[in-house]
């Protein structure tokens, strides 16, 4: 027979297990300042997706000492180490072409468009009137095709669908409502270029939730045979500041309005010292990641307290298989 004072250790560890979803790699974090060719403040919150020939590409954040963002390549062919670092800005701000950029661009999200053969770099174009959100193409990450804003401020962590739904394109965006909370949006377009039909799809839940203050796209949307699985990130406000964690989506592949489900918990959040410490302490905050050649590993790149670039792998059925036990089906808008 079990002592009850045995006993009581096993539930307090039970009920203390959470399931990890992503493991952190030992040698984070990847990439920091101290590894770019030029002088830098920050590296964060890069775009990431595989070349034909199977390199990494990871589109950075880099923040200069002015406080002004642009965007730097770097390529490796593990997605780990021995990174290759652009000499110069991949995408620089253009303020006289495109005076939305006059105070820098910010958080690409990479997407690979088949029926184009281009990948569509969505970014946050930041200038007085508040963020926007601008979109360009490339073949190559060498040369790229403006098309300016795309949806005016204040608008951000925006990504586009990787084909047409229903003969249009798609877009999750995230509108700054600020005494309203920020919510997850969608839009559609027939060209890219003129955007409507707008739905609010994931909204920050109030109170004490930790997605309360307000909540935003990851990476782009991963097509999955149960719909299209979203990360995002949510906010908590606390007397300390921003904590931003990370949770799970899934949409309808067909109507991509639909929550099916969503996460009650968060899974990831800032524990590591590089995640809790640094130009904004308890952020952990990815804009890309790469699958593996099995369709089922996931490598998220994530910028970590706004300095510095990290990564963790997982696996996308496990967390399909934990969203459906630790999520809500009520189309997503527990309040």
């Amino acid at each position: 027979m079990i002592p009850d004072s045995q006993m009581l250790r096993v539930e307090s560890t039970r009920n203390h297990y959470h399931e990890e979803l992503l493991e952190r790699h030992p040698e984070n974090p990847i990439l920091t300042a101290a590894d770019w060719p030029y002088a830098v403040n920050s590296v964060f919150n890069p775009g990431a997706t595989l070349l034909p020939d199977g390199t990494t590409l990871l589109l950075c954040r880099v923040e200069d000492r002015r406080g002004h963002s642009h965007l730097c390549a770097a390529r490796s062919r593990n997605g780990l180490d021995g990174w290759e670092i652009d000499e110069l800005p991949t995408l620089a701000p253009d303020p006289k072409g495109h005076p939305e950029e006059l105070w820098g661009i910010e958080d690409p999200r990479i997407t690979f468009v088949p029926e184009l053969g281009r990948y569509a770099v969505a970014y946050t174009a930041y200038s007085p009137a508040g963020p926007a959100v601008s979109l360009a193409l490339t073949e190559d990450f060498r040369r790229f095709e403006r098309y300016g804003v795309i949806i005016p401020p204040e608008d951000k962590d925006a990504a586009l669908f990787p084909r047409r739904i229903a003969g249009r394109w798609a877009l999750v965006h995230r509108p700054v409502i600020t005494t309203m909370g920020a919510h997850m949006w969608i839009s559609f377009s027939p060209d890219l270029r003129h955007w409507g039909h707008h739905k609010l799809i994931l909204p920050a839940r109030r109170g004490a939730w930790w997605d309360s203050a307000k909540v935003g796209l990851g990476p782009p949307p991963i097509e999955t045979p149960l719909g299209w699985l979203v990360i995002y990130h949510g906010v908590k406000m606390t007397v300390s500041g921003a904590i931003y964690r990370l949770g799970l989506a899934l949409f309808d592949l067909d109507d991509p309005t639909r929550c099916l489900r969503r996460s009650e918990e968060w899974f990831f959040g800032p524990e590591a010292e590089y995640e809790r410490f640094g130009d904004v302490n308890n952020v952990v905050f990815p804009c890309g990641c790469t699958l593996g050649s099995d369709g089922d590993g996931i490598t998220l790149y994530y910028g970590a307290a706004d300095n510095k670039i990290a990564v963790a792998r997982g696996s996308l059925s496990a967390m399909l298989s934990w969203l459906e036990r630790n999520g809500s089906s009520e189309d997503g808008r527990a309040g």
